[in-house]
């Protein structure tokens, strides 16, 4: 019960500071009409003051966004290499036999013997052999066709991967080996090894990966959401808890095309310098993703009514009018919104204070409070036109229970002309309004009952209230396409709030 009281108590107390908002100098622009139930309101210099309402201005520039995520370290599938042999035979010496071990472009990995290759190289010597008994030959042809057997001999042995200072042995010794080396291909470290001594291998056999860790790849896991932010060539900052205060920089290399399922985010691939080893495969750490979004307009986040379904901005009109503007988003970056649609560079909006404007605009829009005059109006203009208008009927309410309360009530309206004599054959139409407060988790509150003609000028019909607190209450008669009555009234109804 004193929950409910003080909710209440509270509930009235901000109804209050936002009427003491309205106060409405003069009719206004016209509202946007793409936002609905708000209105332009009117705020003195005083009340802006009062509130603290601030103005930003809309502006036009380059945004860099921010994405944290986490990663792994994984090597650069670009940067492996895998060492076989072109011919088969017998592994006879291993020399780097163990995983992870590193090795540099052209050390020995092992020695193989293979027929096939001692073949070779005896038709290499033999064709040298003969080449250099007919080098002098003065039989046309003969010459040439002994250096065709060379070179032919010699092609074989580099299609079989002989190394180059194996060549030069056979040709400075003239003597076979029955087993050769083979060097490695790259340098790197050894990420798998199938390599063993007397071990068969033929042209398949896969017998090491070599790894070049001089550039590594992260993994960074982003959410689906921020994916279309992010471009192969954005600029990447990684920090790893190995090394405090140290940063790693690369930038985007690819972003996969699927979608992991449990976590909903995607790999985005990262290519970063590792000159000195200190990535490591399978490390953890932080990524810093910072998507070039180029220019755009942007307006402060604290400047835009998000209600779900729409997103708002306050315009400052000048002399102290705000108009709701509705605008169409774009991503969120840091402490300002990319706006698409809606607004211009250099306009002005109210960047502070916007829960009060907000309720304000609510409040006036379900009360009828402004009127939006034709364009160009002056206020005197507008001024005068209002004072103009008149009614010509009066009406009073009641309700049952009395005071009303929340859930459903019995609303009755007499209405009777200047005389006092009734006034049957009208419409009738009562609305209650409570402005949403965001801050208690409660949505604005709004109930419309259309009263049926009792006869004798009474009107009356069921209302139904969501919740209790202070309502602004609209009532209006209309009688053959004209208002002839209108009242405006604060009234407070029993009952525990809407939450």
């Amino acid at each position: 019960m004193k929950r409910s009281m003080i909710a209440s108590a509270l509930t009235v107390a901000m109804l209050a500071g936002a009427a003491a908002l309205t106060a409405p100098r003069a009719v206004l622009a016209e509202p946007a009409a793409q936002a609905p139930h708000l209105v332009a309101i009117d705020v003195p210099p005083e009340r802006r003051q009062m509130i603290g309402l601030r103005i930003a201005t809309v502006e036009q520039r380059e945004v860099v966004d921010r994405i944290d995520a986490t990663g792994t370290v994984e090597v650069d599938e670009q940067r492996q290499s895998y060492v076989q042999t072109r011919f088969p035979g017998w592994i006879r010496q291993v020399f780097v036999n163990q995983n992870w071990q590193p090795v540099r472009k052209g050390e020995p990995l092992f020695t193989i013997y293979s027929p096939d290759l001692v073949n070779a190289e005896n038709e290499y010597l033999i064709a040298l052999g003969e080449s250099a008994q007919v080098k002098g030959s003065a039989v046309e042809g003969v010459a040439g066709g002994a250096a065709t057997m060379v070179s032919a001999a010699l092609e074989r042995l580099r299609l079989f991967g002989v190394p180059e200072r194996e060549i030069n042995r056979l040709r400075r010794e003239r003597t076979v080996r029955d087993a050769i080396e083979i060097d490695s291909p790259a340098t790197g470290y050894i990420a798998d090894r199938a390599a063993l001594p007397n071990m068969y291998a033929d042209p398949s056999t896969r017998l090491y990966t070599i790894a070049n860790l001089g550039q590594v790849w992260v993994y960074a896991a982003v959410f689906q959401d921020r994916l279309g932010e992010i471009h192969p060539g954005d600029p990447v900052a990684v920090r790893v808890d190995s090394y405090p205060g140290r940063v790693f920089s690369g930038k985007v290399d690819y972003i996969w095309p699927s979608i992991d399922a449990a976590t909903r985010t995607a790999r985005v691939r990262c290519a970063l310098a590792n000159s000195d080893g200190a990535l490591k495969l399978g490390m953890f750490v932080q990524v810093a993703l910072a998507p070039r979004l180029g220019r755009a307009l942007v307006i402060p986040a604290s400047g835009v009514l998000q209600t779900g379904a729409h997103n708002i901005v306050f315009v400052d009109r000048g002399d102290g009018y705000l108009d709701p503007v509705e605008v169409e988003l774009g991503p969120r970056v840091g402490d300002i919104f990319i706006v698409r649609k809606g607004l211009d560079a250099g306009q002005r909006i109210v960047s502070s204070a916007n829960f009060l404007i907000d309720s304000e605009s609510q409040l006036q829009a379900a009360m009828g409070g402004y009127i939006p005059p034709p364009s160009g109006a002056t206020r005197q203009a507008v001024a005068a036109e209002s004072g103009a208008s008149a009614m010509n009927a009066a009406l009073a309410m009641t309700t049952d229970p009395s005071p009303p309360a929340r859930g459903k009530n019995l609303i009755t309206v007499t209405l009777a002309d200047t005389n006092g004599n009734p006034i049957g054959g009208a419409t009738v139409q009562v609305t209650f309004y409570m402005a949403a407060m965001p801050s208690m988790g409660m949505a604005a509150i709004r109930a419309v009952a259309t009263l049926a003609d009792r006869g004798g000028g009474k009107y009356a019909g069921d209302l139904t209230l969501g919740g209790g607190g202070t309502y602004a209450v609209t009532i209006s008669a209309e009688k053959d396409g004209s208002t002839i009555a209108s009242k405006q009234l604060n009234l407070s109804v029993s009952g525990p709030m809407a939450m």
